[in-house]
């Protein structure tokens, strides 16, 4: 499949994917360094606008060694990128580590993947079906 992407500056760099199975193409800072305070958040340019084909997403997700390594993720866990959106792809990075994270110009900072999804019809209904898990919530399942 291929999908239209546009620079928006002369040092942006087009997303790549580091194998030939990797699922998420990483993305790049388009900026100058930075630091992430511990704690902090920082909106990071890519300097890129994307053209999702219709019945897709672009999802981003942490890169996890950026993650394990150094704390560093996608403040909203999972960036989501509709086929409409024409703006800037940026990336919202939280520091969870606690001590302050230097990003480098150029550096991966991100990985995106490109996803079909379906389109729900939602109906209010006044009873939903049974099921064995029922109302059971968080960390219910697989308990005895």
């Amino acid at each position: 499949m291929k999908v239209c992407i546009k620079k928006l500056t002369d040092t942006a760099r087009l997303p790549a994917y580091g194998s030939a199975y990797a699922a998420g193409a990483d993305l790049y800072s388009d900026e100058d360094a930075f630091t992430v305070a511990p704690g902090e958040t920082h909106l990071t340019h890519t300097g890129l606008s994307i053209e999702i084909p219709e019945g897709y997403g672009g999802f981003i997700y942490a890169r996890s060694g950026l993650a394990t390594k150094r704390g560093l993720a996608p403040a909203n866990k999972v960036g989501v990128i509709d086929a409409d959106y024409r703006g800037e792809i940026m990336v919202s990075l939280h520091n969870h580590s606690d001590k302050p994270q230097t990003v480098e110009a150029g550096e991966r900072v991100a990985q995106l993947v490109i996803a079909p999804f379906l389109k729900a019809e939602f109906e209010e209904a006044d009873e939903l079906s049974d099921t064995v898990r029922g109302e059971g919530g968080f960390g219910s399942t697989g308990t005895k």
